[in-house]
């Protein structure tokens, strides 16, 4: 079940994020302002998609990784497009929310060439942590400090977030952003996809109950 009322960690520490432009953007699914960031230890650019007054408590957030494959060309081997397009309806239908699309997650932060081997190895028969490990990289390389420091930047304090992954809410939580809500973002599976999300769930540890009777 989704999970409510969690405490945030006590990690003092200095943002490294500069708020350089903001802009707004109209999408399929309404209107937001686009905030851009630049990480300057990583020296990554990062940005935000905010719809209307998200400062304060309980902002509806998601914190999406890069995933070319799935955002950009549609790739039916995750899921990730599918949730960034169901986060973006959400947020504009709840009137008020955040998206923070992170750059350097790509492949669960191992990159996006290292990424396509995993894959390959995918389709040889190795389930998602294989094949990352198999490689020598982690099963899960993501950090989600840029993505807190961001939150603190647009003024939002607590959040009801969008998301499977219990890292990702416990990782915001270390870095001071209470988590006063789970919010699941389930998509359908595909045959496509089946293997890969059975993995995130018995791997990695991810809330997807909608697998039952689906072929694991």
């Amino acid at each position: 079940m989704p999970e409510k009322d969690i405490v945030p960690g006590d990690t003092p520490r200095q943002s490294h994020i500069e708020r350089v432009v903001d802009v707004r953007l109209p999408t399929v699914h309404g209107d937001f302002l686009v905030v851009g960031y630049l990480d300057h230890n990583s020296m990554r650019e990062q940005v935000a998609l905010v719809y209307g007054d998200v400062a304060g408590q309980d902002t509806l957030t998601r914190v999406h990784s890069e995933c070319l494959t799935g955002d950009a060309f549609g790739s039916l081997h995750c899921e990730c497009g599918d949730q960034l397009s169901a986060a973006l309806e959400s947020i504009a239908a709840a009137g008020a929310g955040v998206l923070v699309y992170l750059q350097g997650h790509e492949g669960r932060g191992i990159g996006l060439l290292a990424k396509l081997k995993a894959m390959r190895l995918q389709a040889e028969g190795l389930d998602t942590v294989e094949a990352n490990l198999s490689l020598g990289l982690p099963a899960d390389a993501r950090e989600y400090d840029v993505a807190a420091d961001i939150l603190h930047d647009l003024g939002v304090r607590s959040i009801r977030l969008l998301s499977n992954n219990p890292r990702k809410r416990e990782a915001l939580q270390h870095y001071g952003i209470k988590v006063s809500e789970v919010v699941p973002l389930l998509m359908p599976p595909r045959p496509e996809n089946l293997r890969y999300l059975w993995a995130k769930r018995e791997r990695l540890d991810h809330y997807l109950p909608h697998l039952d009777g689906f072929p694991g």
